[in-house]
């Protein structure tokens, strides 16, 4: 059986909005029980990083760090997920893929904070889908050009 992909889009946006307004419990919901969550920069030496890494497994110690880092965070605070596509499909798992695009209000006028990209693995179960993995890499080094940016092969083999 093939996967409904405008429910797998519609689980990566409802994870967004209800994270940004803070619907924490919408987001334990969302995900299985041995799920795996992780979030860093690609380098790992962002000044901010202490407060962007992550690696958490199973929804409580997700839900502690989610749940921390929300309220740390700027509200309005808006995750933005564009680009969104499935990778692969193995019976009830879907991997997908999207960029993520991170905006606050600085002097009454939207700002971008970060931007970054997402890796899912999502699980159907028998009220829609769920989430076993989150991988975010937030961008954080100056653009140059493609062939001038030795990792970004690597970039994509850390999940």
């Amino acid at each position: 059986m093939s996967h409904d992909r405008l429910a797998i889009h519609e689980l990566i946006h409802r994870w967004w909005v209800n994270y940004d307004e803070g619907h924490l419990e919408v987001l334990e919901g969302l995900l299985v029980e041995d799920c795996r969550c992780t979030s860093r920069t690609e380098l790992g030496n962002h000044p901010f990083e202490e407060f962007i890494a992550a690696d958490n497994a199973g929804r409580e110690a997700v839900m502690v760090w989610k749940r921390d880092h929300r309220a740390q965070s700027p509200y309005p605070l808006r995750h933005h997920a564009a680009n969104v596509f499935v990778v692969e499909e193995r019976d009830d798992e879907v991997d997908v893929e999207s960029y993520l695009f991170v905006t606050q209000i600085v002097d009454r006028k939207p700002s971008t904070l970060s931007s970054g990209f997402v890796h899912w693995t999502l699980v159907r179960s028998g009220d829609g889908y769920r989430v076993k993995e989150q991988h975010t890499v937030l961008d954080s080094i100056e653009s140059a050009p493609f062939q001038d940016v030795e990792f970004v092969a690597a970039r994509q083999k850390a999940w």
